[in-house]
């Protein structure tokens, strides 16, 4: 064999692997430029895989969106335009909607006022399954398992119109207080999720945890035996800080699902000082763990959780100035994290 005839061995080789490489790129940019035509459609049907919310090829997935306010209390953003403006300019990949059950401040939610606190959450269902986002439909209650026989009703309607949609999670107890899990919680959860499953054998139920739903570790110990449960976690950043992480963590290890449904970037009550340096810690904690998240919420109330402070425009298309210290960081931080989603999304 002579020279040329070995140099042209060792090129040959080097050929192939140059052409393989080529075509492994040109796949890869082919599917990273695929475009779908909505979120949904991208993830498809939620599940959970050990301590995680996969897509519908079993890939981790993290949702980041806004919560609303109280039904009873701002039900004027509870429409399709300030849906659409969630996704369009926020980016919101979802969007919770806060059913008030009991009064608060003087108004009465979905117990004495049904059809028109329904009709409010069925609007925003409808707004996210045609704008192809996932909605959280939240029985936003602290005394949910006094009120079983309301709440299974309910969601039992929530499951026969919209169960077979992927948009669709249930939470079905937003925030226990200082009950028991064993005696109050979890059978109250076994009760509404065994309705649920026999409409909906699939989309995910958030079940709120004690304290306000920050007992996830005690949740852990005793888990409920279903398929697709999630257990809430919420925080406040100002009062709740790395003891609540070590919490989150004990509940992780033991391979249960979290979902802060509900988080604030100031104090407990929901207003008292903005404090961006926790709030940057926890949503580092999140997004490490593949744990999504609402934050509360969409507003015009004089506190400093609230995103608006603006009176006067509940169909969206807030300018800057229109956002509080709250909405201005809190939208920037979806726009951010999200942008990669949207980037494979084709929006109307």
């Amino acid at each position: 064999m002579n020279i040329q005839e070995k140099n042209n061995m060792k090129v040959f080789p080097l050929f192939i692997l140059i052409l393989l490489m080529y075509s492994l790129q040109s796949y890869s940019l082919t599917i990273d430029s695929i475009k779908y035509n909505s979120v949904v459609e991208k993830f498809g049907q939620l599940s959970i895989s050990g301590n995680k919310i996969v897509d519908k090829n079993g890939n981790p997935v993290v949702l980041r969106g806004m919560s609303l306010f109280w039904s009873q209390l701002m039900g004027k953003y509870y429409n399709y335009e300030c849906i659409k403006w969630l996704r369009d300019d926020w980016k919101c990949t979802i969007v919770r909607a806060s059913m008030g059950i009991e009064e608060a401040d003087g108004k009465w939610g979905y117990m004495k006022n049904p059809d028109e606190e329904f009709n409010k959450i069925k609007t925003v269902i409808e707004a996210a399954i045609d704008l192809g986002i996932y909605v959280i439909v939240d029985w936003h209650d602290h005394n949910a398992h006094n009120h079983a026989e309301l709440a299974i009703d309910f969601f039992k309607k929530i499951a026969s119109r919209y169960g077979d949609k992927p948009n669709l999670i249930y939470e079905i107890y937003n925030e226990p207080m200082k009950v028991s899990w064993i005696e109050d919680v979890k059978p109250y959860a076994e009760e509404v999720i065994k309705n649920i499953r026999k409409i909906d054998p699939d989309n995910l139920i958030i079940v709120g945890t004690t304290t306000w739903s920050q007992d996830v570790d005690i949740a852990a110990e005793t888990p409920l035996d279903f398929n697709n449960i999630i257990y809430a976690l919420h925080f406040y950043a100002a009062s709740h800080k790395q003891e609540l992480r070590d919490k989150a963590r004990i509940a992780l290890a033991k391979n249960i699902t979290l979902f802060v449904s509900e988080f604030g970037t100031c104090e407990y009550t929901g207003s008292g000082y903005l404090d961006y340096e926790e709030t940057e810690k926890w949503i580092d904690f999140l997004e490490k763990n593949y744990i999504s998240w609402c934050n509360w919420s969409i507003a015009d109330k004089k506190e400093t959780s609230a995103a608006l402070n603006v009176l006067g425009k509940p169909y969206g298309k807030w300018l800057d100035n229109d956002l509080t210290d709250s909405g201005k960081f809190i939208r920037n931080k979806i726009k951010s994290l999200n942008n990669v989603i949207f980037n494979s999304i084709k929006i109307d």
